[in-house]
C-alpha cells in the first residue's frame, strides 16, 4: 500500500470511528406481559431501529466497510457494490456517501419503491436483476467491471465483526440486562438473513462461558432450519417472503453449530406477531421482529410448562414505518400473504 493509499485508508476509517463516536447505544426495552411476568419469565428487546439508518444492519454495514478498509480493498474512489435489497444497501450507501464512495446495490426487479427510495436518498444506485438468485453473480460482475470492491454480506458479515466484544451488540446487551431481576437471559432470539448476527452473539456466549442459549427464528420459505437440522450445504429454496431474514441458499456467514434451537414461522404467524407486538410497544415494528416475538412466546410458554424462570431477550429489528405500504397494509397482506386471523387467535391465546 503507497502512503496516499494509506492515508486516505486513515482517513476512512477516522471518519466511521467519529460517526460511531457521535451515536448513542441503542436502548434495550422491557416488555411488560403479565401473564408470563406473574410466572417469572420476563421480555427484552434490543432497539435496533434507533441506528442512523434505522435498522440492525447499521452495524453489520460499519463492520464491513471497516473491515473492507483494514485488508486494503477499499481504495480513494473504489465503487462499493452489494448484493442486497433490504436494509444492508440503505446503511452500506449511508457508508459509502460518508466516504465519498459511488455505491451500487443489486435488487431484484421486484423490490419495494420505499427501499429504493432510501438507498438513492444516500446516493446510492440500484441495479435491478430478475429474481433474487441473480443478485450475487451481477453484484460480482459489476465489481469487477468497475474496478471497484464487492462487500458481500452473505460472505463476510461473520467475520467482519469482533465477537469477543468491543462494543459489538452481544456485549452491549449484557451490559444493559446487568441490573435485571434475570440479568443473564435464558435465550437470545434472533433471525438470520446473513448470519452474522446469530454468529456474533453465539460467539460471545461462549466466549464469555454464558448459560445462554441460542434461538434462531426461521420464515417459513428458508433454508436454514433445515441445513440446521442436516448439515447439507447445497439446499435450496423458495426464499423468504419475510423481508431481511431466511434465504433461499445456504449462505457462508450462517454458521449452524453456534445454534441451540431453530425456530420455523409461519408468514401468518410473523404478520400476526407483528401487529400484537406493535400495539403493546404503541409503535410499529418490522415483521421479522414479528418473527422473533413468535419465537420468544413459543420458548417463553416452554419455560413455563416446565416451571423455569429467566429472560427471553431479542430484537426490534427495524421501525415498522418501513413497511406502511406492505406488512402493515391488510389489503396487501391479505394478497401476498394470505389470513392472518387464526395466527393471530394462536398468538392471543398465548397472552391470555
Amino acid at each position: 500500500m503507497n502512503t496516499s493509499q494509506r492515508n486516505w485508508s486513515h482517513q476512512a476509517i477516522e471518519k466511521i470511528e467519529s460517526d460511531f463516536q457521535r451515536s448513542a447505544d441503542t436502548h434495550l426495552i422491557a416488555l411488560p406481559l403479565a401473564h408470563f411476568n406473574q410466572a417469572g419469565i420476563d421480555f427484552y428487546f434490543k432497539d435496533e431501529s434507533t441506528h442512523p439508518t434505522g435498522s440492525l444492519k447499521h452495524r453489520l454495514a460499519r463492520s464491513l466497510f471497516l473491515y473492507a478498509l483494514c485488508n486494503g480493498w477499499l481504495h480513494e474512489g473504489s465503487t462499493v457494490v452489494e448484493a442486497s435489497s433490504g436494509s444492508t444497501a440503505v446503511s452500506e450507501a449511508y457508508f459509502a456517501r460518508l466516504l465519498g464512495l459511488p455505491f451500487v446495490a443489486v435488487m431484484p426487479k421486484s423490490t419495494s419503491p420505499e427501499k429504493i427510495a432510501l438507498i438513492e436518498f444516500y446516493g446510492g444506485r440500484c441495479h435491478f436483476v430478475a429474481s433474487a438468485g441473480a443478485v450475487y453473480e451481477a453484484a460480482q460482475q459489476i465489481a469487477q467491471d468497475s474496478g471497484g470492491h464487492y462487500m458481500d454480506q452473505f460472505t463476510y458479515a461473520e467475520r467482519a465483526t469482533d465477537w469477543r466484544g468491543n462494543n459489538n451488540i452481544a456485549q452491549s446487551m449484557f451490559e444493559q440486562m446487568a441490573r435485571e431481576r434475570h440479568a443473564v437471559p435464558s435465550w437470545v432470539v434472533v433471525g438470520a438473513g446473513t448470519g452474522g448476527t446469530s454468529a456474533t452473539i453465539g460467539r460471545f456466549l461462549r466466549y464469555r462461558q454464558f448459560p445462554t442459549q441460542l434461538c434462531v427464528a426461521d420464515p417459513e420459505g428458508s433454508v436454514f432450519a433445515s441445513y440446521h437440522a442436516t448439515g447439507d450445504t447445497q439446499l435450496t429454496g423458495a426464499g423468504s417472503r419475510i423481508e431481511g431474514i431466511g434465504r433461499p441458499r445456504v449462505e457462508p456467514s450462517f454458521i449452524r453449530g453456534l445454534i441451540d434451537q431453530m425456530q420455523i414461522v409461519s408468514n401468518a404467524e410473523s404478520i400476526a406477531a407483528m401487529r400484537m407486538l406493535s400495539g403493546l410497544l404503541g409503535r410499529r415494528v418490522g415483521p421479522s421482529t414479528g418473527t422473533n416475538f413468535v419465537a420468544m412466546l413459543g420458548l417463553a410458554a416452554q419455560m413455563k410448562f416446565t416451571g423455569q424462570t429467566g429472560s427471553i431477550l431479542s430484537l426490534i429489528c427495524d421501525a415498522g414505518e418501513r413497511y406502511l405500504p406492505t406488512y402493515h397494509n391488510e389489503a396487501w397482506v391479505k394478497d401476498c400473504m394470505g389470513d392472518c386471523a387464526e395466527a393471530q387467535r394462536r398468538l392471543s391465546a398465548l397472552l391470555a
